[in-house]
């Protein structure tokens, strides 16, 4: 919890049992949606409320401590690895997602045929398939 705190300040934010409760559950759980992040969150503070785990998961995000996705198709889901510019691979039959490091270099890991005069500083690839889990139910039927 003592690193949660230091992230906390460090961003300026207060501490807030909340806020704690919201980073160990996307430390354990990545890739979580915002139900699961309250019934996680619940399970340590029974009586937080919705709006006050949306809220500091929006404080989070715009701090720059959570990230937030949203893969076509699917509710946005959160996590606390920010910061590497990581990539995704999701599961097209049950939407599990896991993190991809970047293949190349450093980020934004891609080099964009033509930037427009951008400065570009992230890339955000997802990978479409099917997990392991998925693959063998479908050998086995």
């Amino acid at each position: 919890m003592r690193d949660f705190e230091a992230q906390l300040r460090s961003v300026s934010l207060r501490v807030t049992r909340p806020r704690l409760a919201v980073l160990a559950a996307l430390r354990d759980h990545p890739h979580v949606d915002t139900e699961t992040v309250i019934t996680l969150v619940r399970a340590d503070l029974p009586t937080v409320s919705h709006q006050a785990v949306y809220d500091v998961l929006r404080a989070l995000t715009d701090a720059g401590l959570v990230r937030r996705i949203q893969p076509a198709g699917a509710n946005a889901r959160y996590e606390s690895r920010v910061g590497d510019n990581h990539h995704h691979v999701v599961c097209r039959s049950c939407g599990a997602i896991a993190d991809v490091d970047c293949a190349v270099g450093s980020a934004p890991c891609l080099t964009a045929s033509d930037d427009h005069g951008y400065v570009i500083d992230e890339a955000e690839v997802v990978f479409w398939g099917t997990c392991p889990d998925c693959s063998a139910e479908s050998t086995t039927q």
